[in-house]
């Protein structure tokens, strides 16, 4: 006992202590690492919820279905009613992929996750009337998300010929590329 004073005893207490804030600190770290990983999960299943119900409305409503298609193909062929409609469904469908857009650049959302809508986002830009509303759009999104759109649409459409197939596949029900396994099959 005699090696064990007063000033011993300080200094095992702080290595002790030295010891419970380092186990806290990294007990601390996967607590917010945790965290993070929920808040992204969280943030993710909010914007498929929102392009869910937009497929979902797309899917059981006929006539909306058909304006969003006709104008996709081409604007000039909506009345200015329907126009404002076809506006802010873009508006809607839009404001989800510039907040995957934004997760996506603040690495909150998976990059394969990303590159999959940012490669729906291509498709849609591919349509006539999408980039024509896109171009002609009255409100502003962010800065760094209309630069990223401006872009994708001065490289142009990334399917080459997305819109041409898709509006074959309207018309026919296939595409020039799927008539052969058609034929096959």
């Amino acid at each position: 006992m005699e090696g064990l004073n007063l000033e011993s005893l300080a200094n095992l207490g702080d290595f002790i202590s030295g010891i419970v804030v380092v186990v806290s600190l990294v007990y601390l770290a996967y607590q917010v690492r945790q965290n993070t990983e929920s808040l992204r999960t969280e943030n993710y299943a909010r914007v498929l919820e929102r392009v869910a119900n937009m497929q979902a409305r797309l899917s059981a409503d006929a006539v909306f279905s058909e304006l969003i298609a006709r104008g996709a193909a081409d604007t000039a062929r909506l009345t200015a009613n329907e126009r404002v409609q076809f506006t802010w469904t873009f508006y809607e469908m839009f404001g989800a992929f510039e907040f995957m857009f934004h997760q996506a650049t603040s690495n909150a959302l998976p990059p394969e996750v990303w590159e999959r809508w940012s490669e729906t986002l291509s498709w849609w830009l591919s349509l006539p009337g999408v980039k024509a509303w896109w171009i002609s759009r009255p409100a502003p999104f962010s800065a760094s998300f209309t630069s990223y759109i401006d872009g994708k649409l001065q490289q142009g459409p990334a399917y080459g010929d997305a819109s041409q197939r898709w509006g074959a596949f309207l018309r026919t029900g296939t595409s020039a590329e799927a008539a052969p396994l058609a034929k096959e099959a």
